[in-house]
């Protein structure tokens, strides 16, 4: 199929008919989106710490315009503005909220519905990660706060739905549970590495716990750069096909380099979250990551935090030829740098070639910056006394209680 215009419409009147699975059945690669609660936390809609998205309901335009500019870059999927969007985590810690779990999660189905009727995109419902998980609420309380999100889900008719975000495969088992009984299709992603979870169940087990549970989509997000979770996600499919069972796979990244980070990911890095940028990836190590995931057998290939329209962008015009067809983002944007042989000047004309990009190692411009970090690997997960969660505040003695534990942490590195 060649990438001109008229293909490209009757391509997408073709695949508007599909959804999810079937697109996915067929082949297809599916672009997913990039991260939002860090997008917006940047434009000034999100506050950092509690990473909610109470921004669908307050900020509506600024949710709309980034769906937009993911949509406008190649993504065939607008997930719904909903990450932490339960109510045991609008209320946590000390954050008072005059909207409801209800409403954050009726807006934001709305905005992604908008956008994605603007172009040939499918609208994913997500539910995460409870901080009463983490506090050691029974699995019918927690299944009760994604039964919640889920009704609304049904309610505005969303594509198919997203358990993602998870650390433990057990709350994501819980998740999928209830997602399941919608009838609608689901995947389920967790954030983690080629070390498995946080109670060191490994990627393919927790891939055949995911399946077993009704997930016909497994992989992972966030956490990890992506390469890191390519391999993660070939360890999925290594279990799914050894334990005779199918599924699809999807892998959704973070933006970030994470050599050095240890099995919880990146929320250990001491630059977490303000001080990431010189970790930020470029568009050409994303044509690596694209071409990677395909390569191993993934089909739905998205991001997540720090992944900005661009990033999407650069995954689609990596996948022109099995896509068929390259997104509207891409009219202003010569693959390979090509435009730079209009630049005036010579040494900057020289640069218009795939091989000097594909071969260039950047620079940090940091003359004092480190290569690595040492991570914050403080040792703590589910039913540990530090990650009980609560609605008050956080107090000065619980700040001086986590300084010593820092302290003691980074003496004993």
């Amino acid at each position: 199929m060649n990438a001109c215009a008229g293909d490209q419409s009757e391509f997408n009147t073709f695949l508007s008919q599909q959804g999810i699975l079937e697109r996915l059945n067929g082949g297809e690669v599916v672009i997913g989106d990039g991260g939002f609660v860090f997008a917006l936390e940047k434009r000034g809609y999100v506050k950092a710490g509690p990473w909610t998205p109470e921004a669908a309901a307050t900020d509506p335009e600024a949710v709309r315009q980034l769906h937009r500019e993911f949509l406008r870059a190649g993504a065939n999927v607008m997930q719904t503005f909903t990450f932490y969007a339960s109510d045991d985590k609008l209320v946590n810690r000390g954050q008072k909220l005059a909207l409801t779990g209800q409403q954050i999660n009726e807006a934001a189905c709305d905005l992604a519905r908008q956008v994605a009727n603007e172009g040939d995109a499918l609208v994913a419902g997500g539910v995460c990660q409870t901080p009463s998980y983490l506090s050691c609420k029974s699995e019918s309380e927690v299944k009760a706060i994604f039964k919640k999100q889920s009704d609304v889900f049904v309610k505005k008719n969303v594509d198919f739905l997203i358990a993602e975000y998870f650390e433990h495969v057990e709350e994501a088992e819980w998740a999928v549970h209830i997602l399941k009984a919608t009838g609608k299709p689901v995947a389920a992603c967790l954030c983690i590495g080629p070390e498995g979870d946080l109670n060191g169940v490994s990627p393919g087990d927790c891939a055949v716990r995911l399946v077993k549970a009704g997930a016909q989509i497994v992989g992972v997000n966030c956490h990890f750069d992506p390469m890191t979770c390519v391999e993660a996600v070939r360890l999925m499919k290594e279990g799914v096909e050894k334990a005779g069972l199918k599924a699809h796979y999807m892998v959704q990244p973070l933006a970030y380099h994470t050599p050095d980070c240890n099995r919880q990911g990146f929320i250990d890095l001491p630059e977490f979250p303000f001080a990431l940028e010189p970790r930020i990836l470029t568009r050409w190590d994303m044509h690596k990551y694209a071409r990677e995931a395909y390569n191993i057998g993934v089909r739905y290939i998205g991001g997540c935090c720090g992944f900005e329209p661009y990033h999407i962008r650069a995954l689609s015009e990596e996948l022109v030829q099995e896509r068929g067809f390259l997104p509207p983002g891409s009219e202003k944007h010569d693959l390979w740098g090509r435009g730079l042989e209009m630049h005036t000047k010579p040494w900057v004309r020289a640069r218009s070639r795939r091989d000097y990009w594909e071969n260039l190692k950047p620079a940090s411009g940091r003359p004092l910056c480190s290569s690595l970090s040492t991570p914050e690997g403080w040792g703590v997960t589910k039913g540990h006394a530090d990650l009980i969660q609560h609605t008050e505040a956080t107090s000065t003695e619980e700040i001086q209680h986590l300084l010593q534990m820092q302290k003691k942490v980074k003496s004993s590195a």
